[in-house]
């Protein structure tokens, strides 16, 4: 089979694999560097997840390069069908925990209150904004090895 761009064990793949740890580094930082996020469950929730996105994504990250490297991808049913879950799991995970963030930052502007002192605010919607875009690279690449799994042997 012709290689799909995006399958475990290519160059696409590893592309992917790098934004999503970028993007999910990002997220952390906004959310972590010098402020008090641990005051809302759903900016806990956010961090949580970045940090196994982030973990996820550089393990494969590094099994992509390295498959990559020998120009020999990965092409086990059961590695794939493991991958596959893995990013659907997460990449769920990433959705609710950024949709939560999000929402809890538009609450904290609109309220009107102290909640949000100078930019606070834009800090945390920022983190749900590169929150969402890991999530956006992690369904990608999970519908990419889905789609590469009927055509392996099983």
């Amino acid at each position: 089979m012709d290689e799909l761009p995006g399958a475990l064990g290519s160059s696409g793949s590893l592309a992917l694999r790098l934004g999503q740890a970028i993007f999910s580094v990002a997220s952390l930082l906004f959310m972590c560097f010098d402020i008090p996020f641990y005051s809302y469950t759903a900016f806990c929730f956010l961090v949580t997840v970045m940090g196994l996105l982030m973990a996820w994504s550089l393990t494969l990250a590094m099994v992509d390069a390295f498959s990559v490297l020998i120009k020999l991808p990965t092409r086990l049913p059961g590695i794939i069908s493991l991958v596959v879950l893995g990013d659907w799991v997460l990449s769920f995970l990433a959705l609710a925990a950024s949709c939560s963030t999000a929402s809890v930052a538009d609450f904290l502007i609109h309220s009107r209150s102290s909640f949000c002192e100078g930019t606070l605010c834009t800090r945390y919607q920022l983190s749900a904004t590169m929150a969402f875009l890991a999530w956006f690279l992690t369904f990608s690449s999970s519908l990419f090895n889905l789609w590469l799994l009927p055509s392996l042997n099983v």
